[in-house]
């Protein structure tokens, strides 16, 4: 057995799942989850037919590097929607089965096990994908904590110069993962710079990209800081993701485009390694991509569920609405596991403990005394948990 796979830790929910472990929760009330982020709204019409009507598709083996069409629309919708030159769509973007696992795979071809203690960094609180792609792929993960009083940031500049030195990996993720903070400019122009000197690819997860509040202000992309700042792609690559955006998770669907050097070796990787993407699915996303009208009625449905749970809540919890993403990253005064209990016990309301999305770094856990709240659930459900909450906490 490869020995790396014992520095996994158990995953966030078989954590819940054991928290929970002998609790009844109370059956006054119906059960509202939201402790994972699984999107619940309508899969659109669209997107269904499209399916059901290329499943012909099915007899045929796909290609890693799916149809010259489904990256053309992957290119168009780049363009569309970060107004950067068009990507070449043969050589700078390659579907995947999801984001999810080529973020898990993208560190077992970059990371080069010929030099000394490779390092890769990822925010703190994190996705977990990240640190178990560090381990399988031989690095030593990097913890790099973002915190409220630094506005969520990743201060990248912070890390020592000796890690930085032999980091080969960066993950970013914006907007972020509990906290739904979206990198600025100023901080993708530093992130840049220090690539450039220490030699690191950047890995910028943008899952969450198109779930925000301000139609005429959508969240800053990974190239489209690298074009405002007037360069190439050089160690630069995105990964996105169907999912969220058009409520399709169990579709597997998403890209990676940046650096055709990279995605040229992805791409090998990627042949070897066996996942490429159902011919259906791929028309599938040719319709999803090519589509905004059922992106902008996702949005409107959050919002409208964060406008009105985020003031409920702020009555009796530290909590603002954020930059993306559709969860609420809210601070208590009691350890995050207790609350997650209680609410658990007597609101039967299902929330994820802070620190549990963490790992104790630089001398905290910077998800301690943070629950999160993922308001996936139908606005009425939210709505309700909110009310429970507020009424029961205060």
């Amino acid at each position: 057995m490869n020995p790396n796979l014992n520095l996994l830790q158990p995953y966030p929910f078989q954590r819940l799942r054991d928290l929970f472990k002998g609790i009844t929760p109370n059956p006054e009330f119906s059960p509202i989850n939201l402790s994972i982020g699984e999107p619940k709204h309508a899969t659109p019409q669209l997107i269904k037919d499209a399916l059901v009507n290329s499943l012909a598709g099915l007899a045929s083996y796909p290609t890693t590097v799916g149809s010259l069409a489904l990256r053309e629309a992957i290119s168009n919708w780049i363009t569309r929607r970060y107004g950067v030159p068009a990507l070449n769509p043969e050589t700078a973007i390659l579907p995947v089965t999801g984001s999810r696992e080529a973020l898990f795979a993208f560190a077992q071809v970059i990371i080069d096990n010929s030099k000394t203690k490779p390092v890769v960094i990822s925010p703190n609180p994190f996705y977990q994908i990240y640190e178990g792609a560090a381990f399988l792929a031989g690095a030593e993960p990097y913890f790099l904590n973002t915190l409220p009083e630094n506005q969520h940031a990743m201060e990248i500049e912070s890390v020592p110069v000796d890690v930085l030195k032999r980091t080969q990996l960066v993950y970013v993720c914006s907007p972020g993962n509990p906290s739904g903070k979206v990198m600025s400019l100023a901080q993708w122009k530093t992130m840049f710079e220090l690539s450039d000197k220490y030699g690191f690819v950047i890995a910028a997860d943008e899952c969450y990209s198109e779930i925000y509040f301000d139609e005429s202000n959508p969240p800053l992309g990974a190239l489209q800081a690298a074009h405002k700042l007037g360069r190439d792609y050089k160690n630069l690559v995105i990964f996105s993701s169907l999912s969220k955006r058009s409520n399709v998770p169990g579709m597997r669907s998403g890209f990676v485009a940046g650096d055709e050097s990279i995605i040229e070796k992805f791409t090998l990787y990627r042949t070897y390694h066996g996942c490429a993407m159902n011919p259906a699915v791929q028309v599938a996303s040719i319709a999803a991509w090519n589509d905004e009208a059922h992106v902008i009625e996702n949005r409107t449905l959050y919002t409208a569920k964060f406008n009105v749970v985020t003031p409920l809540l702020k009555n009796v919890l530290d909590v603002e609405l954020p930059d993306a993403a559709f969860y609420l990253w809210a601070r208590s005064k009691q350890s995050d596991t207790e609350l997650a209990v209680k609410l658990y016990r007597d609101l039967n309301i299902t929330v994820l403990p802070g620190s549990y999305l963490a790992r104790e770094a630089h001398g905290l856990n910077p998800g301690e005394n943070f629950i999160r709240m993922a308001l996936v659930a139908s606005h009425d459900e939210c709505v309700e948990a909110a009310k429970r909450m507020a009424e029961h906490l205060k």
